[in-house]
């Protein structure tokens, strides 16, 4: 990217600022997609959007005093949404991973 900047300037040089300098098509970086393969939860307005990913996961959501308040269980490649009232959850998955969940 340093050496994609150095070039322009260099050419803004050479050519003068008063003249436009053509970019071709293909000069600005292309869009990048973030592509997940396994499970994720996001807190939302009134509920937990949950995704599997490229296999089959179940999700444990607890209330922050520790009880269980829900099993989600997702398919491949599926998501899911649950609808639970504000507040702060946290939700393990498959004893992969376990993280804070905020619904607003």
């Amino acid at each position: 990217m340093k050496r994609i900047a150095y070039i322009l300037v260099v050419c803004l040089l050479a050519v003068g600022a008063s003249q436009a300098v053509p970019v071709p098509d293909n000069f600005l970086p292309q869009r990048v997609e973030t592509v997940t393969t396994g499970p994720t939860a996001q807190g939302a307005e009134g509920r937990i959007i949950f995704t599997a990913g490229n296999a089959d996961a179940t999700f444990n959501v607890y209330s922050i005093t520790g009880q269980l308040v829900k099993v989600v269980r997702v398919s491949a490649d599926q998501r899911v949404s649950v609808d639970l009232p504000k507040g702060f959850y946290i939700v393990k998955c498959s004893n992969q991973w376990s993280r804070k969940v905020v619904v607003r």
